[in-house]
């Protein structure tokens, strides 16, 4: 992740003082970051994908060697937020030539995750429940999902996914 990150800033021609302006992360840990001397949290992985304009999928598949349509499960690449835990497996094949994108989540009870800018404007997004229950904010507005429910809804601003005191939430989210 540090390589990646350190590679996306250069190949804009960016100092570590304009990614700071873009994204709201401070210059000390956009160098730490780099550095692989920490490993960042889903919300500041959120600010650096906005400010990259890319999803968090999409930026950790930036080194694919080549397409490849099948990804056994103990392949798929799996990222956890080192301050609450939230787990993200990237479901999809990666492929920077395809739009879609399945991720499987997981937000333990009593914790939240906030995004004040989606990775790209408009972006589509269906969430798909699978176990325990999520409230999710969109523009304002809360949406309560448990087991079986499905929100289909486009990114403009910012977003909030948090959990009860009680429960924790594993959901299926397709990015197109």
């Amino acid at each position: 992740m540090a390589d990646r990150l350190k590679t996306l800033r250069l190949e804009r021609g960016w100092s570590l003082e304009a990614l700071c302006e873009r994204c709201g992360v401070s210059r000390a840990t956009l160098s730490r970051l780099e550095n692989a001397e920490v490993s960042p949290t889903a919300q500041v992985l959120g600010k650096l994908c906005s400010a990259f304009g890319l999803t968090m999928s999409r930026l950790m598949a930036m080194v694919e060697t080549g397409f490849v349509p099948l990804v056994p499960c103990e392949s798929q690449q799996t990222w956890q937020d080192p301050k609450n835990g939230f787990l993200r497996k990237n479901i999809s094949p990666p492929s920077q030539a395809l739009a879609a994108e399945m991720v499987e989540c997981r937000l333990a009870a009593d914790e939240a995750i906030d995004y004040p800018h989606p990775p790209d404007h408009d972006i589509e997004h269906h969430l798909y429940m699978l176990e325990g229950c999520l409230k999710l904010t969109i523009h304002g507005e809360d949406f309560l999902l448990n087991e079986g429910d499905c929100l289909r809804y486009r990114l403009r601003g910012a977003s909030r996914f948090s959990t009860g005191k009680e429960q924790a939430a594993r959901y299926l989210l397709v990015i197109v």
